[in-house]
This record gives structure tokens, sequence and C-alpha cells, in this order.
């Protein structure tokens, strides 16, 4: 088992009004040399608070983020890093359109299933409720 480090990746689209939507995860686990973000493609939430949303910005914005934990030589001198400089890089508070939520910690033997169950907790959207029987 090893400890590992996430991060929930946000879209402020109004950072005026605090409002947010959870769009990825990052995941952090050093012993396993483990470092991905994982990012949905649907941005569709983030313009229901703001239609006006530059949605090839933040999808720019994610896309580097996903690059940077890679190591991607086009991330620049943050790709170079270490995963574990890169991790702190990346989920430093900032006041932009992309925002991390406070780091979280856990332990695993997988944090690639991690990843996967945390997207699916924290990003997905739920299924409808039922028919109200």
């Amino acid at each position: 088992m090893a400890t590992y480090e996430w991060a929930v990746l946000r879209v402020v689209p109004r950072v005026d009004r605090g409002e947010y939507v959870n769009v990825g995860v990052v995941v952090y686990c050093q012993a396993l040399d483990f470092l991905r973000a994982a990012i949905t493609p649907d941005l569709s939430r983030a313009l229901a608070l703001d239609p006006g949303l530059d949605v090839v910005a933040v999808r720019t914005h994610l896309e580097s983020v996903a690059g940077v934990c890679a190591g991607d030589l086009a991330a620049g001198d943050s790709g170079r890093r270490s995963p574990g400089e890169r991790f702190r890089w990346l989920i430093a508070p900032r006041s932009t359109v992309v925002q991390p939520s406070p780091v979280h910690t856990g332990i695993t033997d997988d944090p690639a299933a991690e990843l996967a169950d945390l997207m699916a907790r924290m990003v997905s959207t739920p299924p409808p409720q039922g028919s109200g029987r």
C-alpha cells in the first residue's frame, strides 16, 4: 500500500461569483511514480453557469494540465520538473478560470484505479433520479 494525493480540477467561469464545476482530477503517488490527470471533455455544466465561457481557452488550459502531468516537453519548464514538483505546481492555489481543489490523501495499491473512481465520484454527472413513482 502506498499513500497518494489528489485534487479536483474546477472550472470557475466567473471568478467574482465563486461558482464552479468539477471537470477533472489529478492523482499523484510518489511511491509508485504515478502522476496523471483525467479530464472530462464535457463543459456543458460550466457553460450553464456562463454561456460566454471561452471554451477553447479552458480546454487548452486543461490539456496543458494533462501535459504537465505526463512530463511532455511541450509543457516547457514545468514538464521537465520532477513528478512531485509538477503536482505541487498544478495544485497551487490560483485565481483563474481553472482552479484546483484542496489536496486530499488516501492509500492505494492502484493509483490508476483511484483516478478512475475519483472521476466517477467527483466529476461525472450522476444519472437522473427515478420517475418518482
